[in-house]
């Protein structure tokens, strides 16, 4: 990813995508947010509590290790080839990723519309917050880093972590054109 991109710079980003999530919210019924286009697939309303969920649970708790005192690993280990990959494209491959279908991968049907805005101002403005400490990080804290739960990037600092939001909630737009898609032909033959 370009070097010269900072913490504001992704702030920025994050707040336009979050926004559009947001915005998208009143194209559809809670009835079609639940729809799923089959049974081991997500509904667009599982796909929006995903990202909040893995917001604020994975990236930003492991950016927060990282900056915590005695948080992350001195060495860390570094990224894998896949992790270098996409950091050097900013952005992951555009390609599905499935997870386990169990309940701890799965997210549930959400209750609401209002819930899901809510997660992802939630979301949003953790963000915010976590923004603000990395600006202003001392240098022997940046190097520190956390381990990707699944291995599939390896080692990142809290900078990268804080990036994987942004790049995540872009990855998963072509999720959303996907069961946009789906609920447009469900909507036909219905």
């Amino acid at each position: 990813m370009n070097k010269n991109i900072g913490v504001k710079d992704i702030l920025v980003r994050f707040d336009e995508i979050s926004k559009h999530y947001v915005r998208e919210l009143d194209k559809y019924s809670l009835a079609e947010l639940c729809r799923k286009p089959s049974e081991n697939e997500w509904s667009l309303g599982q796909m929006y509590l995903h990202l909040p969920h893995s917001t604020l649970n994975l990236q930003l708790r492991l950016a927060e290790q990282c900056m915590a005192l005695g948080g992350g690993s001195e060495e860390g280990g570094g990224k894998t080839e896949a992790g270098h990959a996409v950091f050097e494209q900013g952005s992951f491959p555009p390609v599905r990723i499935q997870v386990p279908a169990d309940l701890q991968h799965t997210p549930p049907q959400p209750e609401s519309k209002e819930q899901l805005a809510a997660k992802l101002e939630e979301a949003r403005r953790r963000m915010h917050e976590i923004g603000a400490s990395l600006q202003n990080i001392d240098p022997e804290r940046q190097q520190r880093k956390a381990t990707h739960p699944a291995v599939a990037f390896g080692a990142l600092n809290a900078v990268e972590w804080f990036m994987m939001v942004e790049m995540h909630y872009r990855h998963h737009l072509l999720q959303k054109e996907r069961l946009d898609a789906f609920l447009q032909t469900a909507e036909l033959l219905d």
